[in-house]
């Protein structure tokens, strides 16, 4: 079911036929290196946390990708990492393009042009078809659907939060909701300035939520998300958003990661809220990579 009006997410919510009973948090991640990274300038249109005034320094985009692994292996994360491609050079943000259910890999469709190379690597297809991962390719679909970048999932219960903007139409929302099998998707709009939903909301192991509420064209929405994390919803404001706290992933119950700009940003109260529901937050810093517009949740592609 897809339901867009905050009075019937919450009417579904009080029904009570979305029990936590899957795993909330991915077994695995997937990243790609850096290669020869520079910004894409045709992403520049309509995401506006690039930063196109800097250089860029390749050589410590790839030392900074690859101390986020080391970080992740630290912590007891599997981590599996394909090589960058030269020819596409801003493919860091692979949870776009390549997203996983227990038994599937679902291929998102891009909106520019210049990220849809990334969908046709055969060796990252290869590497899940080998694994016995069925392929679901929405990048031969006629949609847009930039998965987890719109697409919030709350996979324990198996409900979606799609923010509605450019990087995602109706079909590939309803696209999105068969590939991963979600039984509701609440969907809405984001404002005019926003690109990707988890630059200002994420679920963190089914059991939390941080939320940006400026960033919901509809003020009802953010309060009704709120309503399904009762009592652990972490209201971030603008500066935190802007330094990428909200584009943090848990990947376990306890292990909560974010860039060290954006826990840098965080606001005495945020950090002591999100350890006092049990989260121990982990940062590496990425902010060459972030000139690019994403930061650390959008460098992991989850594997179920």
């Amino acid at each position: 079911m897809i339901v867009n009006q905050p009075e019937d997410f919450l009417d579904q919510l009080e029904r009570g036929n979305y029990p936590a009973t899957a795993s909330a948090c991915a077994r695995a991640v997937m990243v790609v290196e850096p290669a020869e990274f520079r910004v894409n300038t045709e992403s520049a249109a309509d995401n506006q946390y690039m930063n196109l005034l800097e250089p860029v320094d390749a050589d410590r985009a790839l030392l900074q990708s690859n101390l986020l692994v080391q970080t992740l292996k630290q912590q007891g994360i599997e981590v599996t990492s394909f090589p960058g491609d030269p020819d596409t050079p801003d493919a860091v943000f692979p949870n776009n393009v390549f997203a996983t259910t227990r038994n599937r890999l679902i291929i998102g469709h891009m909106l520019h042009p210049g990220r849809r190379k990334e969908a046709e690597r055969a060796d990252i297809r290869h590497f899940f078809y080998t694994m016995g991962y069925r392929i679901v390719d929405l990048s031969q679909q006629d949609c847009v659907a930039e998965l987890t970048g719109p697409l919030i999932i709350d996979h324990a219960r198996g409900i979606g939060f799609c923010g509605m903007t450019a990087r995602v139409d109706q079909a590939g929302l309803e696209a999105m909701q068969t590939a991963f099998s979600l039984k509701l998707i609440f969907s809405f709009a984001l404002h005019a300035d926003e690109y990707h939903t988890n630059v200002i909301m994420m679920v963190l192991a089914g059991r939390a939520c941080v939320i940006y509420p400026g960033g919901f064209l509809d003020p009802d929405v953010p309060l009704a998300i709120a309503k399904a994390f009762p009592g652990r919803t972490l209201v971030l404001n603008e500066a935190e958003k802007n330094a990428f706290a909200g584009n943090c992933i848990a990947l376990t119950d306890q292990d909560l990661f974010m860039s060290q700009t954006g826990l840098d940003a965080l606001r005495p109260a945020s950090r002591k809220a999100l350890e006092s529901w049990g989260f121990t937050i982990h940062s590496t810093p990425l902010d060459e990579i972030e000139k690019a517009g994403g930061s650390l949740r959008c460098m992991l592609a989850e594997i179920f």
